[in-house]
């Protein structure tokens, strides 16, 4: 069931266990997928990331299950909440917002994702809090920005649809089709990661913090790379192929004996190669297959040839004698089989993190896909139980808030800070929350 690592707690010469980010500590005001994973990220990294929660409820993915682990808990929020603190607030209450703003006082960046003016409404945006805190990074993660697509729902599928992405993913004579998995929302998370790095970068040398604004729409139409490049200048707006790909052939999937297969060719080279282990080296040379340009112009006849060629044997047959030719091949595998792989290969795939507090199970994690040979990714905790941490965070009984020298020294009204009158409402909705997968 792929690699099984015990947590690394260590680190290469001199840093004694140390992570790159140690000594940054963030507030996590995000909930469901892309804020998660980048704090996640930066906690493997090693920040403190304190996860901010309501009261009795938590992260909308705590209750989304089926799967779960044997204590009922989703498998969904065991997926990108690990390295991280939880503590519970009530930010619909004043003794929630005042416990909230001290947490902030101690803490390098604020990361949240609730609807543009949420956080301001709150008194916890960040107008207010840079103006006590110039060195604050906050960042913003919505669905389409905080300006005319404010107040649109920010779900995965819509914005997979409206964003263009769906309109090239599936097949030609088909509907469009949805990634498997919540793609923008991975894509968001790993720009607001690097943002807040390259924000921290900006800080240190200047003292100075900044907003970051990232948004899912922004996100995808920057992932869309190629396809967006081609309408961008080009002016060609691409529509499905299925496997194909718009600019290089063969570059999809064929069906082998047993079950399809990949064939990625990119050069001339590895066309002739492929041509002569599937029997027909004349391929190379006919004008219809020259270079790689001919090959797109004539696809489905090139198709049809290998096709026929590739039924005969089955995917990993194909698969030993193209990758001993040059010829990037490789069957479509199932999860197990990719975890079983990554193993063979010596990636990381599983790790176990001890239980905490001590007497239950590991937990199960995804590894970290970045490896820093001095300061590498670290598992200290395994993903929180609600509220957790919060006596540990945020000491003081919470209807009476934090000791008084905790607070931050009074002074100005925050710009933003809430206006009195009727109560605040309560910040539920989310930006992001994409379906369940």
């Amino acid at each position: 069931m792929g690699q099984h690592r015990t947590p690394d707690t260590g680190g290469g010469p001199g840093t004694a266990g140390r992570g790159a980010l140690d000594g940054v500590r963030i507030a996590d005001f995000s909930r469901v997928l892309a804020g998660p994973y980048a704090t996640m990220l930066l906690a493997d990294l090693g920040a403190d990331v304190v996860k901010i929660e309501r009261p009795g409820t938590g992260d909308d993915t705590r209750a989304w299950r089926p799967p779960a682990d044997r204590d009922g808990t989703s498998t969904y929020f065991l997926s990108v909440n690990r390295n991280k603190r939880s503590v519970t607030l009530d930010l619909a209450s004043a003794a929630g917002r005042d416990r909230a703003r001290a947490l902030v006082a101690g803490c390098d960046v604020v990361v949240e994702n609730f609807r543009p003016g949420t956080m301001e409404r709150l008194g916890l945006g960040h107008a207010g809090l840079s103006a006590r805190q110039p060195g604050l990074v906050y960042c913003s993660i919505s669905g389409f920005g905080s300006g005319a697509g404010a107040a649109l729902p920010g779900y995965d599928l819509l914005v997979q649809a409206v964003g263009g992405l769906m309109s090239v993913t599936g097949e030609p004579d088909g509907e469009p089709v949805r990634t498997g998995v919540a793609v923008v929302d991975v894509v968001t998370g790993l720009h607001a990661a690097l943002g807040i790095l390259a924000a921290l970068r900006h800080r240190d040398a200047t003292g100075q913090g900044q907003r970051i604004e990232v948004s899912l729409l922004g996100s995808l139409l920057s992932a869309m790379v190629n396809q967006a490049s081609g309408y961008a200048v080009a002016g060609v707006v691409p529509g499905r192929r299925g496997n194909a790909h718009p600019s290089i052939a063969p570059y999809e999937t064929f069906l082998a004996a047993d079950r399809p297969l990949a064939v990625a060719v990119g050069t001339d080279r590895q066309f002739a190669a492929l041509a002569g282990v599937v029997g027909e080296p004349g391929l190379a040379a006919d004008a219809r297959f020259r270079t790689n340009a001919d090959r797109v112009a004539h696809r489905a006849e090139l198709r049809s040839l290998l096709a026929a060629r590739l039924a005969a044997a089955d995917a990993d047959h194909w698969t030993d004698v193209l990758l001993a030719a040059g010829v990037p091949a490789g069957p479509v595998n199932t999860l197990d089989e990719a975890f079983a792989y990554a193993e063979r290969l010596g990636l990381p795939g599983i790790v176990e993190i001890p239980p905490d507090p001590p007497g239950g199970a590991p937990a199960r994690q995804i590894a970290c896909p970045i490896a820093l040979g001095a300061t590498p990714a670290r598992y200290r905790l395994p993903p929180p139980h609600l509220g957790q941490h919060t006596a540990e965070v945020l000491p003081g009984p919470p209807a009476s808030g934090v000791p008084a020298s905790a607070v931050p020294a009074p002074g100005p009204p925050a710009p933003d800070a809430p206006v009195p009158g009727p109560p605040v409402p309560d910040p539920t909705p989310v930006t992001h929350p994409q379906e369940p997968r």
